[in-house]
């Protein structure tokens, strides 16, 4: 049992677990292998548009969480692999700033994701699942739903063909992230089109998804980050599938697992 995509103490926005309870609690779950994914530094000169300034790691706590991981895979060697990792935003218009950092970070990274969490429009950049308050605001300034989750998908599709260096993450996070919310405000289009544009840039970059769980446990959601349908249509392409439980708390590992297992025949 492998998980791709796990936060830890060092996230602004998780909580104060160590990195043993996370360990120890994968150990229970016969976890193999976890590669631990902090949310990398945003660019020094984008601002944060979440109202705490949380989303993302401090850049000068860089060093202490690659040192804190190393320690624990000599800790735990022979138990369990551990990966250090960074979950990388991707921000439009800061590609520049972004392949920088991938640049001096890189060669110390074991595994890494590349997300989209914000999107840039007219007036700034939006965080789209701070809150279901937010989101309600985006579709103020958007217009519809509709238009927030054309703008992600065309966003996310930038993220997949952007040149970001050598060290660009392989794998997509949570590529439906935008559903977060479906459930209090569901859109009627299918976004088809927009879809099969992502997969296929995905198969032809030869890149993985990460196949999320934490969508299962958001009231508003109650799906994983991507649901059945897009699940098998990255099946039928061939596209890798990474189980990632997004856990943000130590008892968050494993989440959405058993159900995805099923799906994705992990």
């Amino acid at each position: 049992m492998r998980d791709g995509h796990v936060h830890t103490r060092f996230c602004p926005h998780g909580t104060n677990d160590s990195f043993e309870a996370y360990i120890e609690r994968a150990l229970a779950l016969g976890y193999t292998e976890i590669s631990f994914t902090e949310h990398a530094p945003l660019p020094d000169t984008f601002v944060d548009p979440t109202p705490q300034s949380d989303s993302a790691m401090q850049k000068e706590k860089l060093d202490d969480y690659f040192e804190e991981v190393s320690k624990l895979k000599a800790q735990y060697e022979g138990k369990v692999k551990i990966n250090a990792g960074l979950e990388v935003d991707y921000i439009e218009g800061y590609e520049a700033e972004i392949t920088q950092f991938l640049n001096e970070v890189g060669p110390k990274l074991d595994d890494a994701i590349l997300s989209v969490h914000f999107l840039k429009s007219s007036s700034g950049y939006d965080c789209l699942d701070y809150s279901p308050n937010h989101f309600a605001n985006m579709i103020q300034d958007y217009g519809s739903v509709e238009k927030i989750y054309r703008h992600y998908y065309q966003t996310l599709l930038k993220s997949i063909h952007a040149e970001l260096g050598s060290y660009k993450p392989k794998r997509i996070g949570h590529m439906t992230l935008v559903h977060k919310f479906q459930r209090k405000y569901p859109v009627q289009s299918s976004f088809d089109s927009e879809i099969d544009l992502i997969l296929n840039a995905v198969k032809d970059h030869g890149y993985e998804l990460d196949y999320n769980g934490a969508g299962t446990a958001k009231p508003l959601c109650r799906e994983p980050y991507p649901p059945d349908a897009i699940v098998h249509k990255a099946k039928e392409r061939g596209i890798p599938l990474v189980y990632g439980s997004d856990a943000h708390q130590a008892k968050e590992l494993g989440q959405g697992y058993e159900r995805i297992k099923r799906l994705a025949n992990l």
